[in-house]
């Protein structure tokens, strides 16, 4: 599904004018080419996985044109997913980056190979993290300013009524199969949702989840429900989170709160998630510059919500959601290489 392709630098070469013979000769490249070409071949070749979501999608994307238009790298994209490719990359050093690594479920393996050195974190993909929790639109929260927790929104069944039980509120619940159904299901039963007059919808599929996101927001009614980000429909419709109004509880959480046989879960909030670009070892010592530039690379959860948006909107693929992006945010992607690199980058691709 996701074609592997290849980029490599073209070597520079110019010519000069030399006043005292009065006449054109063609002379060696300029200081600055060999050190372009110290940098490709430092480099060299690397392996970039692209993982199965969107997000990764285009920021592998992303890196496989800046690594190489912008320092020489012969990068190739591999199909990733989370546990295949950290996997793959404690096991056998292969592929060379994980762009958007969400680590929280293989902390204590992977925090245990970068300790032997076998990986290393680079910068915080995302930085301000996964978010999971439950939502309502801006427009709502706008009108009723005193809901900001999920207790809030429970006291106000008639802010969020259910279409097939008049007179009650509906929490949306997340599609069939997925675990944030059964830590829904369990946070609808710790906050005593039903007793306070709201039922659990089930809505069948992630089409079904946007769908009635999409359709709330055209009618201007009232939504309450589980979602995350980043997504394209928190790019698309303006949604607000619910304060838990508890920390979130590991231990509990990890016994009770998202197991189906949860007889008594505790009210708690879900875990902000790390998301972490991690690189090998062998590419940490031979990337050169290139890897200070995945030391830097980090954006927030808005911009991307925004590109996932466009690229929903656009039916576009991970390689035009790049494009898109480093053409439209030059200020947001400059600060993550030099200005020398910002440059070259821009003559390849503006």
């Amino acid at each position: 599904m996701n074609p592997t392709r290849h980029f490599a630098l073209a070597a520079l070469s110019s010519a000069m004018l030399l006043a005292a013979c009065g006449k054109k000769e063609e002379v060696a490249a300029p200081a600055a080419a060999p050190a372009a070409e110290a940098v490709a071949q430092a480099c060299g070749k690397v392996t970039v996985a692209n993982m199965n979501w969107q997000s990764a999608e285009v920021l592998a994307n992303i890196d496989e044109i800046i690594l190489s238009k912008g320092y020489g790298c012969e990068v190739e994209l591999v199909p990733g997913d989370t546990m295949p490719t950290l996997t793959a990359m404690m096991e056998k050093g292969q592929p060379d980056v994980a762009p958007e690594a969400w680590v929280n479920a293989v902390r204590q393996p992977l925090d245990a190979a970068v300790k032997e050195g076998k990986l290393h974190y680079a910068a915080l993909a995302l930085k301000d993290g996964g978010v999971e929790g439950w939502w309502i639109p801006k427009y709502v929260a706008d009108a009723n300013p005193d809901i900001k927790t999920i207790d809030d929104a429970l006291k106000r069944p008639d802010l969020f009524p259910s279409a097939e039980n008049k007179g009650k509120g509906a929490v949306h619940n997340c599609p069939s199969g997925w675990n944030c159904q059964i830590t829904t299901g369990n946070a609808f039963k710790a906050w005593d949702a039903a007793k306070q007059g709201f039922v659990l919808l089930d809505t069948g599929s992630a089409a079904g989840l946007d769908g009635s996101i999409a359709k709330a927001y055209e009618r201007k009614e009232g939504w309450l429900g589980y979602y995350w980000a980043p997504t394209s429909i928190l790019g698309k419709y303006e949604m607000v989170k619910l304060d838990a109004g508890v920390p979130h509880d590991k231990e509990a959480w990890e016994t009770c709160n998202s197991k189906t046989e949860c007889d008594n879960p505790v009210k708690n909030d879900w875990a902000s998630a790390e998301v972490y670009t991690v690189i090998t070892d062998r590419f940490q010592k031979a990337g050169g510059p290139a890897v200070d530039y995945l030391n830097t690379r980090s954006w927030g959860n808005d911009t991307v919500n925004g590109l996932l948006a466009w690229m929903s909107d656009n039916q576009a693929t991970g390689a035009d959601g790049a494009m898109h992006f480093l053409k439209s945010q030059p200020e947001i992607w400059t600060t993550w290489v030099s200005p020398e690199v910002a440059e070259k980058i821009k003559g390849e691709v503006l």
